[in-house]
């Protein structure tokens, strides 16, 4: 059966520094990004449109979406899959092309996550579940454009092997 999902956030511009926006660097790109029952999420643009690079930009969290969900379905089906993972970091890349008019889009998302797990000998199903994570991710299948994944799988000691 399909289901739905429904989200609800609120975005709140809080750069207004008396003037609105009367010039383009008049105001800043300051924000907060809010739902309930959670912390806020202090957002900015990127540094290179006048943005804060103290304050997460949408860019970055779309990068973060997608390592995100990836690394959830992963856990997930390494759990169903009998495969102990004791831990995981993603180190995320992501590239957008800015064009002459000044719009863009991203052209691509690497994710290099590095997995630890407990049964040295699971390596290879290991590394196979990143493939059925990554056909399985929302975010990953709501984007155009290419989201790659190298994975690296370690054992309990710190011995590696490439996905």
């Amino acid at each position: 059966m399909a289901r739905s999902h429904h989200y609800e956030l609120d975005v709140t511009w809080t750069g207004n520094t008396g003037s609105g926006t009367s010039g383009y660097r008049d105001f800043q790109r300051a924000h907060e990004v809010s739902a309930a029952g959670k912390p806020a999420l202090l957002g900015s643009s990127d540094p290179a449109f006048r943005g804060d690079p103290g304050r997460w930009n949408p860019e970055e969290l779309l990068v973060a979406s997608l390592s995100q969900c990836h690394m959830l379905w992963y856990l997930a089906l390494c759990a169903q899959n009998g495969v102990v993972v004791t831990d995981y970091r993603d180190h995320a890349t992501g590239t957008m092309d800015e064009g002459s008019d000044g719009g863009g889009a991203f052209s691509r998302v690497t994710l290099h996550p590095q997995v630890r797990i407990a049964d040295e000998t699971q390596t290879a199903k290991a590394v196979a579940i990143h493939e059925q994570a990554h056909h399985l991710c929302f975010i990953a299948n709501s984007v155009n454009f290419d989201v790659l994944c190298e994975p690296t799988v370690l054992g309990p000691q710190g011995g590696s092997d490439d996905g």
